[in-house]
């Protein structure tokens, strides 16, 4: 019987602090809470629980966490991650509701290893896949949210993308020492390889949720021996390696970028994706 009493003294508790919070104008709680332009905005760097204290009308932006760039050799080049998936729209919710933030996909850290693929983040029912890893030396990039692009030395395709959520991987040739392709964007498609240069990450895509305009999602560069490393896309993704010396950059955590293609020279490095974020507004 006592366990039961303080049960429902804690239910009323609960009950008097949403009518209290309502009472002064708070709708919903969690995440770092901003306002701007008449919205209030909640922004989810880690996981936790968003609570709407009624049903509630909101806008969300959920971006999965990025690709892992491959590596590769002198003959290959490690291809960029792709960005991790990247949904916009409105839904309304009640009570408590779910949030999960996806982490970025490992680096590839041995000669010839894929880049690990991005985890998923979740807003309730909605869930953007995490980005595809680049390809190894002599393979294809993985799927993902955004595709990661392919390996080098040879003919290889770039990882698919989930459709609605971002673009594909860019693609490699049989052009000698070839480079890695650039991984996914949620704007733009990675660049496929040129003759001596890393193909450029996609692309990210703009978004004005938190009262300003903020491009995030873009794909990893891919890796060159013989030439230029890949561009990162604009939004988050690392930029490709060199055997210049050019190391390979990590996505940029919160934005879900791809991290760059590596290369043997430097460890076997690769860069890591960057991690997702999930962003919550609506009008005060």
């Amino acid at each position: 019987m006592p366990f039961k009493a303080a049960s429902q003294s804690g239910f009323r508790g609960v009950g008097r602090q949403r009518t209290a919070l309502k009472a002064i104008g708070i709708k919903a709680t969690g995440g770092t809470i901003t306002e701007s332009g008449g919205y209030r905005i909640h922004t989810f760097n880690d996981s936790g629980t968003f609570v709407a204290l009624g049903t509630l009308a909101v806008e969300y932006l959920v971006i999965a966490g990025g690709g892992g760039g491959g590596s590769g050799l002198t003959s290959g080049g490690g291809g960029g991650g792709g960005a991790g998936g990247y949904l916009a729209s409105s839904t309304t919710v009640s009570g408590a509701v779910t949030v999960t933030v996806g982490g970025g996909g490992a680096a590839a850290t041995t000669t010839t290893a894929a880049g690990g693929t991005g985890s998923n983040s979740v807003f309730g029912s909605v869930t953007a896949s995490g980005g595809g890893g680049g390809g190894a030396r002599n393979a294809n990039g993985g799927a993902g949210g955004s595709g990661g692009g392919a390996g080098g030395n040879g003919t290889f395709t770039g990882g698919t993308a989930t459709a609605g959520q971002g673009n594909a991987g860019g693609n490699s040739s049989t052009n000698a020492e070839t480079p890695g392709g650039g991984g996914g964007g949620a704007g733009a498609a990675g660049a496929a390889t040129s003759t001596s240069s890393g193909g450029k990450g996609g692309d990210g895509t703009a978004s004005s949720i938190t009262g300003s305009s903020v491009t995030r999602a873009g794909g990893g560069g891919g890796s060159s021996f013989a030439g230029t490393p890949g561009a990162a896309g604009s939004g988050g993704g690392g930029r490709g390696a060199s055997y210049a010396g050019q190391t390979p950059q990590d996505g940029t955590v919160n934005t879900g970028g791809g991290g760059g293609g590596g290369l043997f020279n430097l460890a076997g490095s690769a860069g890591a994706g960057g991690k997702g974020v999930v962003i919550v507004r609506y009008q005060i």
